[in-house]
């Protein structure tokens, strides 16, 4: 399905993804028709990580990890690659009587395990398998386990006859044969008990099918992928239930679960994801299930290609097994890798400046698609990128240039051949990568937020005092928009205090989603909200004194009203809201002094009210001021300036932000004096 998708053009992937579409069209209204085709393009220019099982034998195990030890067999929920990180909830060791070859199929069977562990079944009970491919021939070997009688659809005949193999009676809808007809013979004329639908197709027939042949009150579980045009009356007389199984079983999807490691208790929730995994490989080392038969191809893994070449093509197919290399030497190692892409810088834009020497740490979307081409065009040299899995970083170092990509952070950090370091990674890890990163001599770009916690910033004010020579920005880009700077030139000429109202339409975000965990992300107060602080700071040109907020009381906390008051006696309103609609823009911000208005629409459209010879200041496409803001701090490294931001600044709006995340989002308000930075 991945590789399809990949393959298909722009129209294509529309087709497939109606929803997007709609977003991309009220991106288009908003923001405009480049800066959306920009963002598209490079959305789906990303590469995805193909693969989701493999076997090998644990490298290192990580701080907290209990329960597997370096040299353990294990199966993983993780990609195609000599080396993987992967979470302890998505591993399980394998028996000794259990091949790799055979552990390989642990994930499929996980997969089939949770449909079947959904439709509940009993000792004799009749039960239908619709679509027997990989998952559909396991799905058959454990209902036979669990004593049921089951019944085998496809039309190929080579997976009927394996199905017959495992003791399923088959028909064969190529021949003809009516399977509602034969599902009422195989259950003598009760109707089904239970219908497993493991199909890959468009068509709506399957789960159509699944219903009729059905008894009352019957149960039709969907594990693969079909059409869902469903019949009310087809469902309404014979009270039947209809359910998605989600891959694996409990905890897929749940970042708690799978990327932290928090267990569920067996007392509550007997059956998880990793043991589901269990449970197959318990049923594979005592032989009630043979995936040996399944296996249709292997290929080693420099012919990976080949393999998907056959999974997309029209040659017969089951089981695709890819091997790696299990010499001594080239048996891969703990820590990270570097791989040399160009033995040659390739600096371009304005000035370019090989020996100022750029490496990235974190090459996600905002990175490719922004920062690395500002960078790119300041006319730096791109030595090195770094990313956690090597996939992203690969892509990135050869679309731009870079001469290198590493997964080795640390080495990164302390290479002599590099002076500056970008880093645009999860939020959780900015303030350690800030202090590694200055503390090995090196100037600092980070985005935004500085750090997550007061402790953090406190260590990072006194590194930074203590190495002054090295420049510190973070990535406050707005206030290097032209209109911005526009409007603050304006400001400058009138020495009465303002009043600013900055409207953000930030759109919904799910509570589980990675920002929002005060762990990971800090949460949009301390993630984005930060922005907005900068950018009044910025233009009230004087410090803040105090602030009040004021929430909605809805569970996350992130529709918040922020209030500012400086010490010109400016004010000014943040209202960031989550509850809006994405067809409206994101931005606008409204400045109210001295009798004049300035009105400024999404960073497109600025309007001037009572300026004496300003009346608007229009552009042909959003600029939020992004490659600004890297010009101006490649010149103040190259040139020696001083910081584009000053550091008393950062330190005032990472205070800020971090103390109103951490206001109760229990509605009400809050006011807090400010202390000067220093």
């Amino acid at each position: 399905m991945l590789v399809d998708f990949g393959k298909a053009n722009l129209i294509q992937k529309a087709r497939q993804q109606p929803d997007k579409v709609k977003m991309v069209l009220d991106k288009i209204k908003s923001d405009g028709l480049f800066p959306t085709l920009a963002a598209v393009r490079n959305k789906l220019d990303q590469p995805l990580p193909l693969g989701y099982c493999n076997v090998g034998r644990v490298i290192e195990v990580g701080a907290g990890v209990s329960g597997f030890e370096p040299n353990d067999r294990v199966i993983s929920n993780g990609r195609h690659a000599e080396v993987v990180s992967v979470p302890k909830n998505l591993c399980a060791k394998i028996p000794e009587s259990v091949s790799d070859e055979e552990a390989a199929f642990t994930v499929i069977g996980a997969i089939a395990l949770q449909g079947i562990r959904l439709i509940q079944p009993t000792l004799g009970e009749a039960v239908a398998v619709t679509g027997l491919g990989l998952i559909g021939l396991v799905a058959v070997q454990l209902l036979r386990a669990n004593g049921c009688r089951v019944l085998g659809i496809d039309l190929d005949p080579e997976r009927l006859a394996l199905a017959q193999r495992f003791g399923a009676e088959v028909v064969d809808l190529s021949k003809g044969e009516d399977p509602v007809s034969a599902a009422a013979r195989f259950s003598r004329g009760h109707g089904i008990d239970a219908v497993v639908i493991t199909a890959s197709t468009n068509s709506s027939e399957p789960v159509r099918q699944a219903a009729l042949m059905s008894r009352k009150r019957g149960r039709i579980v969907l594990i693969g992928v079909v059409g869902l045009e469903l019949s009310r009356a087809d469902f309404y007389e014979k009270e039947l239930t209809f359910q998605v199984s989600c891959s694996y079983g409990p905890g897929r999807y749940d970042p708690g679960y799978e990327e932290k490691g928090c267990d569920y208790p067996i007392g509550f929730v007997r059956w998880t994801e990793q043991r589901n995994f269990g449970a197959v490989l318990d049923m594979l080392a005592d032989g009630r299930l043979d995936v040996k038969p399944l296996i249709s191809h292997r290929f080693s893994l420099d012919a990976a290609a080949k393999a998907y070449e056959l999974v997309g093509g029209s040659e017969r197919s089951l089981g695709i097994v890819l091997e790696y290399p299990v010499d001594a030497e080239s048996s891969p190692k703990a820590g990270g890798h570097t791989v040399r892409l160009f033995s040659q810088p390739t600096p371009v834009g304005r000035e370019a400046t090989p020996d100022l020497s750029v490496a990235f740490v974190g090459s996600g979307n905002y990175a490719t698609s922004v920062l690395i081409p500002a960078f790119r065009q300041a006319g730096v040299r791109l030595y090195s990128i770094a990313s956690k899995t090597g996939v992203s970083g690969v892509h990135a170092g050869r679309k731009y240039g870079f001469e290198e990509t590493t997964t080795d952070t640390e080495s990164l950090i302390a290479n002599d051949e590099v002076n500056v370091i970008v880093i645009t990674t999860r939020h959780d890890s900015h303030a350690r990568f800030v202090l590694q990163a200055i503390r090995a001599g090196k100037h600092v770009f980070v985005e935004k937020p500085l750090c997550l916690s007061l402790d953090e910033l406190s260590e990072i004010r006194s590194v930074t005092s203590e190495r002054a020579e090295r420049l510190l920005m973070v990535g406050f880009n707005r206030r290097f928009a032209p209109q911005i700077v526009r409007i603050k030139q304006l400001l400058d000429t009138v020495h009465s205090p303002k009043s600013f109202v900055l409207t953000v339409n930030a759109g919904f975000i799910p509570a589980e989603h990675w920002t929002q965990d005060p762990d990971i992300g800090g949460g949009r107060i301390v993630g984005e909200v930060c922005h907005f602080i900068d950018l009044l700071r910025f233009l009230a040109g004087n410090p803040i004194k105090g602030y009040s907020k004021a929430t909605m009381g809805d569970p996350v906390g992130d529709t918040v009203s922020l209030q500012l008051s400086f010490t010109d006696g400016s004010i000014g309103t943040i209202n960031y809201f989550a509850n809006g609609n994405k067809s409206f823009p994101k931005e606008r911000l409204e400045v109210f002094t001295d009798g004049r208005i300035l009105q400024l629409d999404n960073f497109r459209r600025l309007a001037g009210f009572g300026w004496p010879g300003f009346t608007k200041m229009n552009l042909w496409r959003q600029d939020k001021g992004q490659i600004a803001c890297v010009a101006a701090f490649v010149d103040a490294v190259r040139l020696g300036y001083g910081p584009p931001i000053p550091f008393d600044e950062l330190d005032e709006v990472s205070r800020i932000s971090i103390a109103a995340a951490k206001c109760p989002p229990s509605g009400g308000q809050i006011a807090v004096s400010v202390e000067s930075s220093r």
